[in-house]
């Protein structure tokens, strides 16, 4: 909980503050990311700017494909070395 003697920082508001000051509000969202906005100290929502929005949600979690997968993995390009020497065994006394 925040402290009388202490400001509340732009990121943190309460409802009727961030009802007086919306534009206020909408614009840090927009430049500075996400403002936190409160009642009673306890509920709280996040307004977000649309572009912060995008990120979150509507990008794809997994790629649509395992052909996409590895079209899209940081690795394409990368020469690996596979050879590795011919396996002769291993003696065993029975």
């Amino acid at each position: 909980m925040l402290k009388a003697s202490k400001k509340p920082s732009h990121r943190d508001w309460q409802v009727q503050t961030a009802k007086a000051r919306f534009s206020e509000v909408f614009r840090l969202a927009r430049t500075e990311g996400p403002q936190r906005i409160t009642r009673q100290g306890k509920e709280a929502v996040v307004m977000i700017s649309d572009e912060y929005y995008g990120r979150l949600v509507l990008k794809p979690r997994q790629p649509k494909s395992i052909v996409q997968f590895f079209r899209e993995s940081p690795l394409v390009g990368v020469e690996l070395d596979l050879e590795r020497d011919k396996d002769t065994g291993r003696d065993i006394t029975l």
